[in-house]
């Protein structure tokens, strides 16, 4: 979501920094490889090209990138970085520790953190809607 408005470089930053939050809890799950990939083709063609998944030796470097950033690029990594983890309803707690710590590195209040969920779950709302629309005699 919106990732679009980032950079070739932030773009690459935002997807290493993805598969460090989906391997904190252990080997990606079916889900979360698939979201991956939806985000790696929002990136754009000329990302898909040259990116592989592999992680990167230093998160905090990825992390420290992201702090010298603007802040509605941070506000967008976050927000898609929320949209991974509940990509597969289940929002553990080493997750959540992870995006926490994210979080107050970047800078970003506890305020705009709930702004950010509440879209992922509207975003998630609209597409049942738009199921249950679709499904209806």
């Amino acid at each position: 979501m919106l990732l679009s408005m980032l950079s070739r470089k932030e773009k690459l930053k935002f997807l290493d920094l993805a598969i460090h939050m989906v391997a904190v809890d252990g080997e990606a799950t079916i889900y979360e490889k698939r979201i991956l990939n939806i985000m790696l083709a929002e990136v754009g063609d000329e990302i898909i090209k040259e990116y592989t998944f592999s992680l990167s030796s230093d998160l905090e470097e990825t992390i420290d990138f992201f702090t010298q950033a603007a802040k509605p690029i941070r506000n967008v990594v976050l927000l898609n970085l929320f949209k991974i983890s509940m990509f597969d309803d289940l929002y553990n707690a080493t997750e959540h520790f992870f995006l926490d710590n994210i979080r107050r590195q970047f800078k970003i209040s506890i305020a705009k953190r709930k702004e950010l969920m509440s879209l992922i779950y509207e975003e998630r709302d609209l597409k049942e809607k738009a199921r249950r629309a679709c499904l209806s005699a």
